[in-house]
């Protein structure tokens, strides 16, 4: 049977809204079949970079990134916020849902993430796939992933920690106190590793690093990378993406620090898929229905407009409605989603509601 063909390509330095902004004219190029499957890799000037349902405020130190002049960006997948530079290295597969046959979302990320780990594991090190979606060497993280299907089209990315300073890292980020106290540690810096960290003098190249990434994805996935190019067509649609929408402050500030709004009430609930957090404004004689809902957190939804449609559909909802609908909602809308559960979502506006 003969493998499916990925391009390769490799679009160098750039910033990170540079970046994403190319991500997200991979999409639209594969979706108007302006371009094949592709194996992508990626290079960042520094960045701190939120998951497209996270609140800049709660997630970004806004100050800090000003003074060691660090750009904030906001990507188009889910999940946490990150910190990028030249010593990352970023890697996106873009194709069609069915070119290799790996269901949904949740077993798409097992099996990606599978590929990555042999990739990395031909360096030197033992990586492996840890639910939900990371890999690890020796139980810290050394490469973060997440995507999303858009249409037919699925993007799926990830990054390695080459040489990372952790000090830089977490100086930009907001880490919650919970999060390490479920994972019993004590410093944020203690969930991750890097090439660096494990090989020292023998941490190789940018390119034998991608090479063997390759070679892990097409062992793996059973597919066959072609080296290629990037398209003029590519390159006017992250232009345009750039200078609309993903390059601007507006974009990246579009969910910020809903909390300190008058009249608004916040909740969150943590399940296995992440931390959903609700800001909720009521109505009514006795405050019994959902005037207004905004959700947000590190989840991984499919597509992620879904979430805005949600908050849509909640509106004037009874609060004791709450969990039939969202359960219904999700029901309706046939939606992937990585762990994340419906009563995750309800769970989070119900304990909003709470607090009273």
């Amino acid at each position: 049977m003969k493998k499916p063909r990925f391009r390769v390509i490799d679009t160098g330095l750039r910033s990170g809204r540079e970046n994403i902004a190319f991500d997200a004219a991979m999409v639209e190029a594969h979706q108007a079949g302006e371009i094949p499957d592709t194996i992508h890799y990626i290079h960042f000037k520094p960045v701190a970079l939120l998951g497209r349902h996270q609140a800049l405020s709660q997630e970004i130190r806004q100050d800090a990134c000003a003074a060691r002049g660090v750009q904030v960006g906001r990507r188009i997948t889910g999940g946490g916020a990150i910190y990028l530079d030249e010593g990352q290295l970023g890697w996106a597969l873009v194709m069609h849902r069915k070119t290799l046959g790996l269901g949904d979302l949740g077993k798409t990320a097992q099996t990606i993430c599978e590929a990555a780990a042999a990739g990395l594991s031909k360096l030197g090190i033992e990586a492996r796939f840890r639910p939900r979606n990371d890999i690890e060497v020796d139980g810290r993280k050394i490469s973060g992933t997440g995507g999303f299907f858009d249409g037919d089209t699925l993007i799926y990315q990830g990054t390695v920690l080459v040489d990372v300073d952790p000090e830089a890292m977490f100086a930009v980020l907001n880490v919650a106190r919970a999060k390490l106290a479920r994972k019993n540690l004590d410093s944020a810096a203690d969930r991750i590793t890097s090439l660096r960290a494990l090989l020292g003098r023998r941490t190789p190249a940018m390119p034998v690093i991608q090479d063997a990434l390759t070679r892990g994805f097409e062992e793996v996935l059973g597919l066959e990378a072609v080296p290629g190019a990037v398209t003029p067509a590519e390159e006017a649609r992250a232009q345009a993406l750039y200078e609309d929408e993903i390059g601007t402050d507006d974009f990246v500030a579009e969910i910020d620090d809903p909390a300190r709004e008058t009249g608004v009430l916040a909740g969150s609930h943590t399940g296995q898929g992440g931390t959903v957090q609700a800001f909720v404004r009521l109505e009514g004689a006795r405050n019994e229905r959902l005037r207004e809902v905004l959700l947000t957190g590190d989840f991984f939804i499919t597509p992620p407009r879904l979430v805005y449609d949600l908050e849509a559909s909640l509106r004037r909802v009874a609060v004791t409605d709450v969990e039939r609908h969202v359960a219904q909602f999700f029901a309706d809308a046939q939606a992937s989603m990585m762990s994340i559960a419906p009563d995750d979502f309800a769970r989070a506006i119900l304990n909003a509601c709470e607090v009273q």
